[in-house]
């Protein structure tokens, strides 16, 4: 039996703790082998090593990464019982689209539009990173995602311009990611009165937060000033945000295909 990617395992054993969290004090506590018994038995093992250590990898990687900690309280502060960190609480919050759940993540993200491949591949070695505590990586990965999906968009821009014989803004030729992106949205913005109201409150919303997000994280790591230049809620907030630039972004480009005249 082939050994299932990582990220199925890891959200078999989320998905575990999620249903064995206690609701109140009186709960029976998070525990070790009721933990791991119940995630073998969603992934269906039978006598099969390699699995069984699939399952153990993911699990000590949830300790090491900080989601998960040892102990159930200074009388029992041992295994079997562990607890929620204060990061995992927040990681469980919404575990099916939060980083710590790469294929929760992928198939939410993969639901706000259609994903470019090499966007998909930053997007894929950003999450590997996050679930690694790699932060510093994994902000630089998702910050290449996000130019590559703000470059997309200028194509379909430059294209379009193109195909009416209208002047392209040269600003929109330019290298640098944030001259390109300020041109972007100097054209959108003139454009806007067009948009429908959704797309219109969601780009005048969104737009400029959440590009200055993904890059300023992207850009304390390239240029760093400290040892840790980003923190892991900063490369969270980075991830968690990704997908609306998605939406955004294919919002825009259907309407600059079908409606830009």
């Amino acid at each position: 039996m082939a050994v299932p990617p990582r990220p199925s395992i890891r959200e078999v054993i989320l998905a575990e703790i999620v249903a064995q969290t206690p609701q109140d004090q009186f709960g029976p506590a998070l525990n070790q082998t009721s933990v791991l018994n119940a995630a073998a038995r969603r992934v269906g093992i039978t006598q099969n090593p390699g699995l069984e250590q699939a399952i153990l990898t993911q699990w000590s990687e949830l300790f090491r990464t900080g989601l998960l900690a040892w102990g159930l309280n200074l009388s029992n502060p041992s295994p079997p019982f562990f607890h929620l960190t204060e990061r995992g609480r927040q990681a469980l919050e919404n575990v099916t689209r939060d980083p710590s759940n790469p294929g929760g993540y992928l198939r939410h993200l993969s639901s706000m539009g259609r994903i470019d491949s090499v966007v998909l591949s930053y997007l894929r070695e950003a999450l590997d990173c996050y679930v690694a505590g790699l932060f510093k990586a994994s902000a630089v990965m998702v910050g290449g995602a996000a130019e590559k999906t703000v470059l997309d968009l200028r194509d379909a821009v430059t294209q379009k311009l193109a195909s009416l014989a209208r002047t392209i803004p040269t600003q929109l030729g330019d290298w640098r990611i944030k001259v390109v992106s300020d041109a972007l949205r100097t054209f959108l913005d003139a454009n806007k009165a067009q948009f429908g109201r959704e797309l219109r409150d969601s780009f005048e919303a969104a737009w400029g937060a959440v590009v200055q997000q993904i890059r300023s994280t992207r850009n304390d790591v390239g240029h760093p000033t400290s040892i840790d230049p980003v923190t892991p809620d900063t490369v969270h907030a980075s991830l968690l945000v990704f997908p609306e630039l998605v939406k955004l972004t294919a919002g825009l480009e259907t309407w600059v295909t079908n409606n830009l005249s």
